[in-house]
């Protein structure tokens, strides 16, 4: 009997450039077995004036759904057919799903960083005054899941104010709390009980020049950037936040929202962010 084409696994992608140090693969093929749910999940390259090529190429070869990663996020908004809200609201895309109705986009760093902060952190934000530092694409992609979880108040500060202003425009106009924009100098003489670094500062290993006195009793410093101590999180501490965290916990969750996406079965992270977190 022709065994061909029966039993092959659904076939899945992280898809940026660069894109060898994603750690995706690891985290899907942990999803995978923990849920058995059949799939391979691999990195692939893109050139940088390729994407909607390899987008096509994965898709005619028969995968099933990408994650999108730098820096493609805002191409792959532009080719979905159909957008979750979140995705609108981020006007970036980082989960294609591919159907026969088309390509569904999602967002799904602000859910994966809501579920850090609620369910490993254990720092829900409903009730806490929150400040956003940087107002480009990875703030765009967190700020609505944030407001959905109830928060007293939402500062985004960022070196352009307008830019702050153009992001909090962005909003559903029905929100849950109030969004204030402003620069880092108008933070000076304010306190919050969660401070998120949405900048690149932690990439390029620069510091930000915020005023001191910014993290309330009990506060958390979270940081997007994962894998390093950064900057930010070093004068975090020295200005009194109790806590400090980096994005691994975001990187996990978000990959959970997007296998449950395209499997419809929610792994357990716990144990996967504990692994990954050990290597």
């Amino acid at each position: 009997m022709d065994q061909e084409g029966l039993d092959l696994p659904d076939r899945y992608a992280v898809i940026g450039n660069p894109v060898a140090h994603s750690r995706s693969p690891w985290i899907h093929a942990r999803f995978a077995v923990q849920t058995r749910e059949p799939i391979a999940y691999a990195a692939l390259l893109s050139p940088l004036d390729g994407f909607a090529a390899t987008i096509e190429s994965f898709r005619a070869a028969g995968g099933r759904g990408v994650n999108v990663t730098l820096p493609f996020k805002e191409e792959a908004f532009a080719i979905a057919n159909t957008l979750s809200e979140r995705a609108r609201a981020a006007r970036a895309v980082n989960t294609l799903t591919f159907s026969d109705s088309g390509i569904q986009g999602d967002n799904t760093d602000g859910c994966g960083l809501a579920r850090d902060l609620k369910l490993n952190l254990d720092f829900p934000v409903a009730g806490r005054r929150i400040l956003l530092l940087g107002a480009g694409g990875a703030a765009r992609g967190v700020l609505l899941p944030l407001l959905e979880e109830v928060p007293a108040a939402i500062t985004v500060a960022n070196r352009s104010i307008e830019k702050a202003r153009q992001l909090s425009r962005l909003l559903p106009r029905a929100r849950s709390a109030e969004v204030f924009a402003c620069g880092y100098g108008d933070l000076a003489g304010r306190a919050f009980d969660l401070v998120i670094n949405a900048t690149s500062a932690g990439l390029s290993g620069a510091s930000l020049r915020l005023p001191p006195r910014l993290f309330s009793t009990g506060s958390l410093a979270y940081d997007m950037v994962y894998g390093r101590e950064t900057e930010f999180l070093r004068l975090a501490r020295d200005d009194g936040a109790t806590r400090t965290s980096d994005g691994l916990g975001m990187l996990v969750e978000q990959a959970a929202e997007s296998f449950y996406l395209w499997r419809g079965v929610r792994p357990v992270t716990a144990a996967v962010l504990s692994e990954l977190r050990g290597a």
